[in-house]
C-alpha cells in the first residue's frame, strides 16, 4: 500500500529509537507518535490515485442511470391512473427543470456573470406548473396549441418585465444588462424547452385517436434521442479516430457522429414497426426522417451544454447521476429535441 521509501525511513527511524536512554521514555513516545503521523500523511499522499474508470464501465454506468431513470418514468406514465401518471410527471419534469436551472445558474456564476438565481428558479417553477395548468384545461376555456404558446409567450413578457423591475430596487448588482439576459436565457433553456415535452404528452389530438397517442410520442422522442446517445458513445469508443471540436469536446468523434445516426434510426424504425398504430400520421418514411433529424439535434444540444461547461472549466454539471454527471447532463439532448419533436408532430403529423 505505502511506498518503499517510506516503509525503509520508518525502520530506520524505529531502530534509531531503540537506542535512546529511559531517561527520554517520554519525549522517545512523543517523538515516535508525530513521526509515525507524518509517515502516515507522506504514504498518503504518495499513494497512487484510483484507476480511472474504463470506457465499457462508464458506458455501463450511464446505460444503468438512464435505464432505471426512465423505467420509474414510464411506470408512472403508463400506470393507467391519471392521477398518478400526471401527478408523476408534473412533479419529474417541474424537478428537472428546476434542478437543471439551478445547475445552469452555477454554471453561469462560475463563468463570473450575474443572476437573479431565486426569480428565475420561481419564474421557471410557475411556467412549467401554469402550462400544465393550461394543457389539462384547468386554465383557459379551450385547449389548442394556440393558446398555451399565447400563455408562455404572456408569461415571458411579464418575467422579462418583472427582472427589470427587479433590477431597478436592487441594490448590489451593478450589472444588470448582464443579470437580466443571463436570468432570462437560463428560463428559456431549460424550463422553457422543457416545457415542450409536457406539450407532447398532451397533445390534443383529433377524436378517435388513441387514447395514449402523446405518451407514446414522448416515448419514442426519448427513446430515439438516447439511442443517440448510446450509439455515438458505443462506435465513438470503439472505432472513433477524427475528432469533431476537441476545444468543447475531446471525447466526440465523427464516426461516434455518424453511428449515433444509425442506432437512432434503425431505433426510430423499430418503434414504428411495433407501436406505429399508436402513434397518428406515422409511417417509415417519418420513422426515417426523424431518426437522423433528432440523431443530429441531439448531438448539437450536447456540444451546446459542453461549450458551457468548457467555459466554466467544468467536467460535467453535476454529480446527481452515476455515469452520466448532473441533470444538465442528462437533459443535454432531450432541450433541443424536445421543441423539434413537438413542431413535427404539430405541423407535419397531424395538422391540428
Amino acid at each position: 500500500m505505502f511506498g518503499a521509501p517510506v516503509l525503509i525511513e520508518a525502520g530506520v527511524v524505529s531502530g534509531l529509537f531503540s537506542f535512546v536512554r529511559p531517561a527520554d521514555a517520554l519525549f522517545q513516545r512523543k517523538s515516535r507518535w508525530l513521526l509515525a503521523t507524518r509517515l502516515l500523511i507522506s504514504a498518503l499522499m504518495s499513494a497512487p490515485a484510483a484507476a480511472t474508470p474504463s470506457k465499457a464501465q462508464v458506458f455501463l454506468r450511464r446505460l444503468l442511470s438512464t435505464v432505471v431513470l426512465w423505467t420509474v418514468i414510464l411506470a408512472a406514465m403508463f400506470s393507467g391512473n391519471h392521477i398518478i401518471s400526471d401527478g408523476v410527471f408534473l412533479l419529474l419534469i417541474a424537478f428537472l427543470a428546476l434542478a437543471g436551472l439551478v445547475e445552469f445558474y452555477a454554471l453561469a456564476e462560475k463563468c463570473g456573470l450575474a443572476c437573479f438565481k431565486i426569480s428565475g428558479v420561481i419564474g421557471g417553477g410557475l411556467l412549467m406548473v401554469g402550462t400544465f395548468l393550461q394543457l389539462k384545461d384547468k386554465l383557459g376555456i379551450n385547449n389548442s396549441p394556440a393558446r398555451v404558446n399565447d400563455f408562455e409567450t404572456g408569461f415571458l413578457i411579464l418575467f422579462v418585465l418583472g427582472l427589470c423591475v427587479r433590477q431597478l430596487f436592487s441594490k448590489s448588482n451593478s450589472t444588470g444588462l448582464t443579470a437580466i439576459a443571463t436570468t432570462l436565457f437560463g428560463l428559456m433553456y431549460v424550463p422553457w424547452l422543457l416545457n415542450f415535452i409536457q406539450k407532447i404528452n398532451f397533445f390534443p389530438f383529433a377524436p378517435g385517436s388513441p387514447a395514449d397517442a402523446g405518451k407514446f410520442f414522448l416515448l419514442y422522442f426519448i427513446l430515439i434521442t438516447k439511442f443517440s446517445d448510446m450509439g455515438a458513445y458505443a462506435v465513438g469508443s470503439l472505432i472513433g479516430r477524427h475528432k469533431m471540436i476537441p476545444r468543447i469536446s475531446p471525447g466526440k468523434t465523427w464516426e461516434g457522429f455518424a453511428g449515433g445516426i444509425l442506432v437512432s434510426t434503425g431505433a426510430s424504425v423499430a418503434f414504428v414497426h411495433y407501436f406505429g398504430a399508436k402513434m397518428v400520421g406515422m409511417d417509415y418514411r417519418h420513422a426515417v426522417i426523424l431518426g437522423v433529424i433528432l440523431s443530429i439535434t441531439a448531438v448539437i444540444g450536447d456540444l451546446i451544454e459542453s461549450l458551457f461547461k468548457r467555459e466554466a472549466g467544468l467536467k460535467d454539471s453535476g454529480a446527481f447521476f452515476p455515469g452520466i454527471g448532473g441533470i444538465l447532463d442528462l437533459l443535454d439532448r432531450l432541450l433541443f429535441n424536445a421543441p423539434i419533436m413537438y413542431l413535427y408532430l404539430r405541423h407535419v403529423l397531424t395538422h391540428p
